[in-house]
């Protein structure tokens, strides 16, 4: 996301309307995308997008769940074609779109993960597959297939680390409990399969949890920068009050690895400071 009435006051300015898009750009680079899960942006709500969003700036969509959860990827092709249609307008401004998978959806998925990928292979879009199933994180052998087949197509994995969630201590804290329950508890699987990894880091209210779970990716990230990569890193905290306030903690680590200049004061804190 990149609004939140919570962020008032440091991510955002605290008052007055705004197209907080255009806030939140100033600060990050890119965003993961979730509304597209949940319903299909309006054409004026891609308009207004391109609008705020400066040249450099990268949405990474998720396909519709009603793809991947409901159709489970079966029969997708002509609501695929009006989804790509709809966000088009957004194409020089896209990371990877995200195939977040079910839970419940293994091995039988990877022949039609492999016509899709056939299917969209001439549209020029980036994609990204998030598995979810555990038999996607036993080492096996439907493990090994599903990295073949995103190599084979230039596809990138998403890794999803859910380490600080799950390890942290148990606060007695509602938004903690309800994300422990929304959140799947895989390991965590390291694999670049393409030149866009992606890495979402689920935090917890625990700082000193998050840094120390942490350290391993800023070593991680400045290698495949290194290398020529672009990875993405997206930060969730239990109810996402904290992320912005995260994600410029954790990205100044890499930044200061990369000696790059570091995030500083967010909109609402300048905003803040002039009074």
């Amino acid at each position: 996301m990149w609004a939140n009435d919570d962020w008032r006051g440091s991510l955002l300015p605290g008052s007055g309307p705004r197209e907080h898009l255009a806030d939140y750009a100033q600060v990050f680079d890119c965003v993961e995308g979730n509304t597209s899960f949940y319903a299909q942006p309006t054409a004026e709500a891609i308009a207004s997008w391109a609008r705020q969003a400066p040249a450099g700036f990268r949405f990474c969509f998720k396909l519709p769940g009603r793809l991947t959860h409901e159709l489970r990827m079966v029969g997708i092709e002509d609501e695929l074609a009006a989804f790509l249609e709809r966000i088009a307008p957004l194409k020089g401004r896209l990371g990877p779109i995200m195939v977040q998978l079910p839970r419940d959806l293994g091995g039988e998925v990877l022949p039609r993960l492999e016509q899709f990928f056939v299917h969209v292979q001439a549209e020029g879009f980036e994609w990204a597959v998030e598995p979810r199933d555990p038999i996607f994180f036993a080492k096996g052998e439907v493990e090994r297939q599903l990295n073949r087949l995103l190599i084979s197509h230039g596809v990138d994995r998403v890794m999803l680390d859910v380490r600080p969630l799950f390890s942290g201590p148990n606060t007695i804290h509602p938004g903690l409990a309800v994300a422990r329950s929304e959140k799947p508890h895989r390991p965590l699987h390291v694999f670049s399969s393409a030149r866009q990894p992606i890495v979402r880091f689920i935090g917890h209210y625990d700082e000193a949890t998050n840094l120390r779970l942490f350290v391993p990716w800023i070593e991680r990230l400045f290698l495949w920068i290194k290398q020529g990569k672009s990875p993405f890193l997206f930060v969730h905290t239990p109810d996402n009050k904290a992320a912005p306030a995260l994600a410029r903690l954790l990205a100044n680590q890499v930044h200061s690895r990369l000696g790059w200049r570091p995030i500083g004061e967010f909109p609402g804190e300048c905003q803040g400071s002039l009074f």
